[in-house]
């Protein structure tokens, strides 16, 4: 459940106030996410989603994440559009949190997508990335290559009880990535969290991508290798090429890959794999018992690392070189 932070009704009418979206009528709690607090808010001018910035996320981020909503969306990018209050800004404070309420996405996501759904996130990232250009905020990517070790050292020590052959795997990944990343590939905004709950469909078309509270610079393949582990292994872990051709011949049909990012899929693939069985080891382990967020397993993403390191060949993906 994603409601960490209750509100009142006296409370949300007087944040409200301060907007130009009719009487409230009706809110509840979002029960999806892992973050923040999110509310759904029906006004008589329609409905909104509020969200309240819990202490993981740096409120000297939110300029950078509302802005970049506010300009992919003016360059044709479906997502939600940040609620500017009365005074101009986008920010406001509701129960002690910092607050901010964006536009209503039509659509849902998808449990088992096919094929055809990975197609249209492959067009749709890229047509992010290339709307993305020229955006004049920049921001770190806070969990890439130089925070997986620290984030490991405080978690390792419980990675044995999960399954013994964590802890020499996870160390000899760490060196071989430290050995092997590649720079100065083209860097841009990526959403680096685009998994199935964060991108909504109506039929089989993409209808929009939603939380970008992860969103950052780095190479934008990265972010396609960030899709490659969320959409196209099955329940089983086995990579589905299909799912892999769809995505990322989508992809490269609307911004082509150039040399160099096709050598480097395969180590930036293995390197999201480890980035998200990291963070879900330090939850899983830090999380405490009966709290409100969904632990996830560390272990499906060790499983997507060996697939990974075995590849030789991006055909192996099903992009035809």
């Amino acid at each position: 459940m994603a409601v960490y932070t209750d509100i009142t009704e006296a409370e949300l009418r007087a944040f409200l106030s301060d907007y130009d979206v009719g009487e409230l009528q009706s809110y509840r709690g979002i029960a999806e996410g892992v973050e923040n607090s999110n509310f759904l808010v029906h006004t008589t001018t329609g409905q909104f989603i509020l969200t309240l910035y819990e202490k993981r996320v740096n409120r000297d981020d939110l300029p950078f994440f509302l802005g970049l909503m506010q300009y992919l969306a003016e360059r044709g990018v479906s997502c939600p559009l940040p609620v500017h209050r009365r005074d101009g800004g986008t920010l406001g404070e509701l129960a002690g949190r910092p607050a901010a309420m964006v536009t209503f996405l039509e659509g849902i996501w998808l449990r088992r997508p096919m094929p055809v759904h990975c197609a249209e996130v492959g067009r749709g990232l890229a047509e992010m990335h290339l709307a993305g250009e020229g955006f004049g905020l920049t921001r770190r990517n806070s969990l890439t290559l130089e925070d997986w070790r620290p984030l490991w050292e405080k978690s390792k020590d419980h990675a044995d009880a999960l399954d013994p052959a964590l802890r020499p795997e996870t160390e000899a990944s760490l060196e071989r990535l430290e050995a092997e990343w590649p720079r100065d590939l083209p860097e841009g905004v990526i959403h680096a969290d685009l998994f199935p709950d964060n991108v909504f469909f109506l039929g089989d078309s993409l209808s929009g991508f939603i939380d970008f509270y992860f969103a950052c610079n780095d190479a934008l393949v990265y972010d396609l290798a960030v899709c490659l582990n969320a959409w196209c292994f099955e329940r089983d872990h086995a990579f589905n090429l299909t799912k892999g051709r769809a995505l990322l011949a989508a992809y490269n049909a609307t911004r082509p890959l150039s040399d160099a990012e096709i050598a480097a899929l395969p180590i930036l693939s293995m390197g999201a794999a480890l980035r998200f069985m990291l963070t879900r080891l330090y939850d899983w382990v830090m999380t405490p018992e009966g709290s409100l967020v969904v632990k996830k397993d560390p272990l499906e993403y060790l499983a997507r690392m060996r697939f990974h390191k075995a590849i030789r060949s991006v055909t192996e993906y099903g992009l035809d070189r």
